[in-house]
C-alpha cells in the first residue's frame, strides 16, 4: 500500500469510528399478553423491503424480534381466532391477510383491524407512528418506544372497544368492531367524493365514540393532529393486549346503537387509526397511512458503540504498525 492510499483508508476509518457516521436499523418487539394466542401480521410499504417474516404464531406471554432497515414504513396488526394446519395452510377470523397461509406474504388485513403504522427515517431523520382503527379495531394494542429521543410517547388503546361496539358495527360475533366506513359505505365516513378533504371530512357520532375511549389514537382520517407520533433513533414495543382484565371491564359500557345517520367519518376502506399516549388507561383513535405523511430522506445516524471505537483503534493502529516495520 502507498503512503497515499495508506493514510486516505487511515483517514476514513477514524472518521468512521471518532465521528460517529453509523446507521443504524430498528428493533420491533411483539408482546403477547392476551389471554390467548395472537397471529401478527406484517405488511412493508411498497418501496421497503420484506423483514424476516410477513405473519407469524405469537403464544400467551410469547415475545419475538426483527430488524427493520433505515427508511422502512409498513404496517403491524394481529390476528385473532386463526386455525391453520402443519402446512400453515388456514385463515384467521379477524385480520386475516386472505393469504390462505400464515405468512401474509405482501397482502394487508382485512377489515375490521387494529393497526400499527410506521415511516422510519422520514422527515428530518425522525420515525412517525400511529395506532389506527380507520380500518376497526379487533384488539387492544399499544406501541412503546425504547430509548431514542423527541416525543417518543406511548400510543394506542388499552381498551376492549368491542364491548362497547355498536351493535350495527359488531363483526365476527362480537370479536370485532367495523369502521362506520365498512359498515354503511356512506361518502361522509369514508372521507370520500365530496368529503374527500380534511375541511369537508369532520368527526361524527361514530369515530368520537372511539376517540372517547382512546383519545390518542385514529379516530378518522383526519385526525393526524392529535393521533401521529414522532421519535429519532429509537427501537419499538408492539404489545398486545396490554391491559388487565379489571381495566377493561371498568371502562367497557353495555353496548348500543349509535344511529346509522350519526357515524364516524374514516378513510377510504374505512381505516381507523390509533395515536400515541403515554401511561394513560384509554389510548386509541383512526389514523392515516403514515407513508404519505413523512417523506424525506433516511438520514438517521447513531454513534457506533464504545466497542466498535476501541476495535477501529487497534484496525487503524495495526496498520500504522505494519508500514513503519
Amino acid at each position: 500500500m502507498n503512503n497515499s492510499s495508506f493514510f486516505s483508508t487511515l483517514f476514513l476509518l477514524a472518521n468512521f469510528a471518532f465521528q460517529g457516521v453509523y446507521v443504524a436499523g430498528t428493533t420491533f418487539t411483539f408482546v403477547n399478553k392476551c389471554g390467548y394466542t395472537v397471529w401478527p401480521g406484517l405488511l412493508a410499504g411498497a418501496s421497503s423491503p420484506k423483514l424476516d417474516s410477513t405473519g407469524f404464531e405469537l403464544p400467551q406471554g410469547g415475545t419475538r424480534t426483527f430488524q427493520a432497515p433505515a427508511g422502512w414504513s409498513g404496517r403491524f396488526w394481529g390476528r385473532t381466532n386463526c386455525n391453520f394446519d402443519a402446512s400453515g395452510a388456514g385463515s384467521c377470523a379477524t385480520g386475516d391477510c386472505g393469504s390462505g397461509q400464515l405468512g401474509c406474504n405482501g397482502a394487508g388485513a382485512t377489515p375490521p383491524a387494529t393497526l400499527a403504522e410506521f415511516t422510519l427515517n422520514g422527515s428530518d431523520g425522525k420515525d412517525f407512528y400511529d395506532v389506527s382503527l380507520v380500518d376497526g379495531y379487533n384488539l387492544p394494542m399499544i406501541v412503546e418506544s425504547s430509548g431514542g429521543s423527541g416525543g417518543c410517547e406511548t400510543t394506542g388503546c388499552l381498551v376492549d372497544l368491542n364491548r362497547r361496539c355498536p351493535t350495527e358495527l359488531q363483526s365476527e360475533g362480537g370479536g370485532a368492531c367495523r369502521s362506520a366506513c365498512e359498515a354503511f359505505g356512506n361518502p361522509e365516513y369514508c372521507c370520500s367524493g365530496e368529503y374527500s378533504s380534511p375541511a369537508t371530512c369532520k368527526p361524527t357520532a361514530y369515530s368520537q365514540l372511539f376517540k372517547s375511549a382512546c383519545p390518542r389514537a385514529y379516530s378518522y382520517a383526519y385526525d393526524d393532529a392529535s393521533s401521529t407520533f414522532t421519535c429519532s433513533g429509537a427501537d419499538y414495543i408492539i404489545t398486545f393486549c396490554p391491559s388487565t382484565p379489571s381495566q377493561k371491564s371498568s371502562m367497557d359500557p353495555s353496548p348500543g346503537s349509535v344511529g346509522a345517520n350519526s357515524g364516524s367519518s374514516t378513510a377510504s376502506g374505512g381505516v381507523t387509526e390509533s395515536g400515541s399516549g403515554s401511561g394513560s388507561a384509554s389510548l386509541m383513535a383512526d389514523g392515516s397511512w403514515l407513508a404519505n405523511l413523512a417523506s424525506g430522506d433516511s438520514t438517521n445516524t447513531r454513534h457506533p458503540t464504545i466497542a466498535l471505537q476501541i476495535a477501529l483503534f487497534f484496525v487503524i493502529a495495526s496498520l500504522l504498525t505494519s508500514l513503519y516495520n
